[in-house]
Order: structure tokens, then sequence, then C-alpha cells
């Protein structure tokens, strides 16, 4: 049969105590041959809080646990589906019956990709502004300032703010991270 990645359904939010639980009964069970694998792809977004940048790992498939199984040996799926949390495999027939459905190999490579090009990039945009909206400058010689989003630049990671310097509208490029949404 041999090596396959398969769609693990898990309870949301608890898919790292899920992968720990899993990686310690493939140990005791003595199955990683098996089951060589446990992934969740993660990838590297900031997000402002309190005017500083903070780096966060956020989850791409809230939900999911991928594995990497061979199914030849008896005991592989009944231990994977007996760890707490594991809702069962992605697959098809209904119920105790459902037989798990390998990833295609354009799926795992879209997976793969997407998950390596994440670690190549040195982190990405949470929650990107909309043009238009008001801003307050939090970084640099125009600290404490608002303005009004005139243009996004989503490849540099910047935007256009128009603020007001001694009663005229003067544009700002600044960084991301340097703004934050005014309430």
């Amino acid at each position: 049969m041999g090596l396959n990645w398969y769609v693990i359904r898990a309870i949301s939010g608890k898919e790292n105590k899920i992968k720990t639980y899993l990686e310690r009964e493939i140990t005791r069970n003595s199955l990683e041959k098996f089951i060589p694998e446990v992934m969740i792809p993660y990838e590297k977004v900031y997000v402002m809080r309190n005017g500083k940048k903070q780096i966060k790992e956020r989850n791409y498939f809230p939900g999911y646990v991928l594995v990497s199984a061979d199914f030849s040996h008896g005991e592989v799926q009944h231990v994977i589906k007996n760890v707490p949390g594991v809702i069962g495999f992605l697959g098809s027939g209904a119920g105790p019956s459902r037989v798990p459905i390998p990833l295609r190999e354009y799926e795992i490579n879209r997976i793969f990709g997407k998950f390596d090009e994440s670690n190549n990039e040195d982190e990405i945009m949470l929650s990107p502004f909309v043009v238009g909206e008001d801003v307050k400058v939090m970084d640099g010689p125009f600290n404490g300032f608002t303005g009004s989003i005139a243009q996004i630049f989503e490849d540099k990671k910047k935007i256009n703010v128009t603020v007001k310097i001694f009663g005229r509208s003067t544009p700002v490029e600044l960084n991301y991270f340097q703004v934050e949404k005014s309430n």
C-alpha cells in the first residue's frame, strides 16, 4: 500500500494537542515506520497590538491535521482514530465505515508549496488596510498624526496616507507596521 498523506478531522483549536497525543501514541505502539510524520502547516503573520508589530503563527487549515501513514499495518488507522480530539478522516462513506482517501499528488504539492513559500517570506500582513480608511501613524517622524489612506502597495507592504500638516494635506508613504486603524 505504501505511505500516503491523509487528512484527519480534529477539534478546531486543539490541533497542537492532538499532534502531541498522536506522536506519543505512535512511539508507544512502535509505529514510527508506518506513521513517520504528523504535520500542521502554519504561516507567519503579523498583527499590530498597541502600536507594536507582533509576529504570530496561524494554522492554514483550522480543524485539520495532516498525517503521512501506511495503512497496511492493521493498528495504524485504529491508533489515529482513537486519539482524543480526532473526529475522523476525510474520506468517502459515512460514520464508522468511512474509508480514508489519500491526498492526490497535486494537492500535496499545493499544500507543501504554499507551506514552503511562507517559510521563505519574512511575514505576511494578517489584516490589510482599505483605501479611504482612517489610520493613526504610530512610528516615524509623523508619529501621532492621523490621516486617510490614499493608496495601498500590497507588493511593497506600504501605503500612502494623506495627513494634514500645518493645515495642508500632504501624502506620506509608510510601512504597514507604522500605522494602526483609527477608532
